[in-house]
């Protein structure tokens, strides 16, 4: 097993009431990544990420694309180490 590592990913653009968030948690697990996903205001969605650097990367580029009816626009991404350990993934309100 690699490197556990952490992204904080915020992206922007029609990205909420698309069902962004549930994409999240969705390509997240299969990739077997950890974490969780909100909303944030301004129109935005912020995701942490933990896993393998791979698997991250690979939810990463998939958030760039977004789900059916998004329209992403911009994406950050910040790399570092874990800040707690998650079990699984989560969205929270």
């Amino acid at each position: 097993m690699g490197e556990l590592l952490e992204a904080r990913v915020i992206v922007s653009g029609k990205v909420q009431g698309v069902w962004f968030r549930g994409f999240t948690q969705r390509v997240a697990e299969d990739a077997g990544v950890r974490g969780w996903v909100r909303n944030l205001p301004g129109r935005r969605v912020e995701a942490l990420l933990q896993g393998e650097r791979a698997a991250v990367e690979k939810v990463v580029g998939l958030l760039r694309e977004g789900p059916p009816g998004a329209s992403v626009s911009d994406i950050a991404v910040t790399w570092g180490p874990p800040s707690e350990v998650f079990g699984g993934f989560d969205i929270r309100y």
